[in-house]
This record gives C-alpha cells, structure tokens and sequence, in this order.
C-alpha cells in the first residue's frame, strides 16, 4: 500500500513518468530482449552507438539499420564489410562519427567472438556477480566507455536480474530533476523489478530533456487535481 505524503507524490510522479516516457531504448530499437546471445549482442551495439554525442533518435535509427542491414549478432557484423556498416550507419543518419564507428563496430564484433563465442552471458559470468568486473569487462569493447557500459546495465538488468536495481549517476540526476529520490534502492521501491528498465531509459530521458521534465510534472499535476 502505497503511504501518504511524499510517497503517494512520488509514487504519481513515477506513474506519469513510466506513462509518457516508458519505453527501453532497446524497445526502441526494435530488440526483443531475451537473455540469448542475438538480443544481447544487440544491446550491446545500441550502447555503443547511443554514448556517442549525437542524439538519441539518430542512435536508435541507426541500430535499426546495422540489424535491417543483416547485422543482428557479431559474426554477421565481424563478416560485413566496413563500407557496409558506413552505409548502413548513414542510412541511420548516423554521419558524424560513421566511419571510426564502424571500424570499432567491426573489432568488438572480434572481441565478442574470440572472447566469448558471440554469446555475452559468457561476459557475465567471468564477472562472477560482481557489478564492477563486469562494467570493466564491457569496456573491454572498442568504443563502449563508463556511459556504454551504464547504458548496456540499465537495460540489461531486465534480463539480468541479479544486477537490479541499476541505477547510476545519470538515471539519479533526472530523478532529482524530477523531485523523486536520488537514491536507487528508494527509486526501485517505487515499480515493479521489471519496470525498472523502462524507468531507467525513462529517468535518462528527464535528465537529458527540459521538455520530458515538463511533460512528466504536468501530467502528475493533473492526476493528482483530478484525484483531489
């Protein structure tokens, strides 16, 4: 039951959130997340392309063009050329950084194979349930830094449960923006476990956007005028 005061606004705010922002980026980006090595491999390749500085939508856009292109696992994506992944980076609008991209999109596909046999859950565990190996491990790829590696956490605890709550520095900053707390265990209290990716990408979103910050409270307002 939820409790009065600051936790029934809170928990209203959270709603609006998960109401007008409430899709993963991996949704986004047309990936059915399972705990198998296709969806995961594309995971991986959506956070690498979404820490670049360039906007979310053209990051996602992209993503969808590298699978549509036929490079949805790393062995299709080591197997195509470079001038392929350019191509299909650009058809995702994704022209600023296309070409050292896809020379890193090229290497990690390697990386992937030779180290884990295209199957990142082999990743997971060599890092033995310790967050920070596993962080470490992923940065391990050719253009995934702390930002990759926090989005591929984000999204993936959906399928990793044992890494839940994963909320870092960037979710905690839209929180705050937010009004909610800005702490992980008290944010998670607030969804169900499988909400949280979806709160996660959602929290991003409010830190990133003025205009989602506005929307969010707006909505929340409404709902608890309405339900004064």
């Amino acid at each position: 039951m939820a409790r009065s005061g600051s936790g029934d606004a809170s928990g209203t705010t959270v709603r609006a959130l998960l109401d007008v922002e409430g899709r993963t980026y991996a949704e986004q980006a047309g990936i059915h997340l399972k705990d198998t090595p296709q969806p995961l491999y594309q995971l991986l390749v959506l956070a690498h392309l979404l820490s670049a500085r360039i906007r979310a939508g053209t990051a996602v856009a992209a993503a969808r063009a590298l699978f549509g292109a036929g490079m949805r696992d790393a062995r299709h994506m080591r197997d195509a050329t470079w001038r392929q992944r350019v191509d299909a980076l650009g058809e995702g609008g994704y022209r600023r950084y296309d070409e050292r991209t896809s020379t890193q999109l090229g290497r990690t596909a390697e990386l992937v194979l030779d180290a884990y046999g295209g199957d990142l859950r082999r990743l997971r565990d060599r890092a033995g349930g310790d967050v920070g190996k596993l962080r470490a491990l992923l940065q391990e790829a050719p253009g995934i830094g702390p930002a990759g590696a926090d989005i591929f956490l984000r999204e993936v605890q959906g399928v990793w449960p044992d890494l839940s709550p994963y909320l870092d520095g960037k979710t905690l900053e839209g929180a705050a923006r937010l009004g909610l707390p800005a702490d992980p265990q008290a944010l998670a209290r607030l969804v169900g476990k499988e909400e949280l990716p979806a709160l996660a990408a959602a929290l991003v979103r409010a830190a990133l956007d003025a205009h989602v910050v506005d929307a969010v409270l707006g909505t929340a307002n409404e709902t608890q005028g309405g339900s004064g």
